[in-house]
């Protein structure tokens, strides 16, 4: 496969299919497990806290649309929306990519969609938290504790809370999906958390510690320069790589890695979905990410969305 670009590095890390299929996932810090679960216990275990400020226009006449202002455990406030359909089949929390959304999510597969904008993005902009992406996939690296996604992933987890909260019915089958960064998030918050029942993770970011080795255009370039000049910095941030924490899921997954991505490694994506367990996991490799699609990737969109439709759509 050749891909023309204009890109000074090579997007596809320099990496075979078969080379990326190869590569391992990171090995967790010792007391990965406790680390996060202990974490989702935290967030969870106070009662949410959430306005429901407006319901909003919706080109769906058998659909309303509400923004939900919500404030989460440790204080930080950040902004959801839910769209709900007249006959919901169940719950979708969508995990957003590493973009400032300018509008809310339609409902998805039939399902109540939760979409949250995380601390520091989006409609979640606030003073103490910077909204480019360079600064805020750095923002409290100093300490895992202080970590942004540490908090970002807090967010994700309230943000079904409120859903659960609002829609009881959506309990009985609820499930995941977020590509990039919602796929980086979606590894890394699914292990713990028992509510879900099914996820899709496209290009996923966050994955191994491979990923600091290839240039990019993304979050994680910044990070490679950063760690470049703090070296230290690679402890704090192998408590939040998306492979390490991948291989603890167990609910069926669809993960689609590209050969080529010009925002998020390659070998990262691979790092990620090579660690689900097979027995979980549907896989589906996509020629490019963060990029114009091939007819191949058409046709990939297409086996992804029967998936979708088959597994959350019950």
């Amino acid at each position: 496969m050749t891909i023309e670009h204009n890109f000074e590095f090579d997007p596809t890390n320099g990496m075979s299919q078969t080379e990326l299929l190869a590569t391992a996932p990171g090995v967790p810090p010792e007391g990965f497990e406790d680390f996060w679960q202990t974490h989702y216990e935290q967030v969870t275990a106070k009662k949410v806290e959430y306005t429901v400020e407006a319901e909003l226009w919706s080109p769906r006449s058998n659909e309303k649309i509400y923004r939900v202002r919500v404030r989460n455990y440790d204080g930080v406030e950040f902004v959801m929306f839910v769209a709900r359909p007249e006959n919901s089949c169940g719950g979708l929390v969508v995990g957003q990519g590493y973009g400032n959304p300018g509008m809310p999510n339609l409902s998805l597969y039939g399902l109540t969609t939760a979409f949250a904008c995380v601390r520091g993005l989006g409609f979640s902009q606030c003073r103490d938290i910077p909204w480019q992406v360079n600064e805020h996939v750095l923002h409290g690296i100093a300490d895992k504790y202080t970590y942004i996604l540490y908090g970002v992933i807090a967010d994700q987890w309230t943000t079904a809370s409120v859903l659960l909260d609002m829609f009881p019915d959506t309990a009985a089958n609820l499930n995941y999906t977020g590509a990039s960064m919602g796929g980086g998030m979606g590894a890394l918050l699914l292990p713990w958390d028992k509510r879900f029942k099914a996820a899709y993770l496209n290009v996923p970011t966050f994955g191994a510690e491979i990923r600091f080795e290839h240039q990019s255009i993304g979050s994680g370039e910044a990070c490679r320069k950063y760690i470049a000049e703090h070296p230290e910095a690679r402890e704090v941030l192998a408590w939040f790589d998306a492979s390490a924490a991948a291989k603890y899921i167990t609910i069926p997954v669809c993960v689609a890695p590209a050969l080529f991505d010009p925002c998020v490694a390659p070998a990262g994506q691979f790092s990620v979905a090579n660690a689900i367990a097979d027995e979980y996991k549907t896989q589906f490799i996509r020629d490019v990410g963060h990029f114009a699609p091939t007819g191949h990737d058409k046709k990939v969109n297409e086996d992804i969305e029967l998936w979708c439709k088959t597994k959350f759509a019950r």
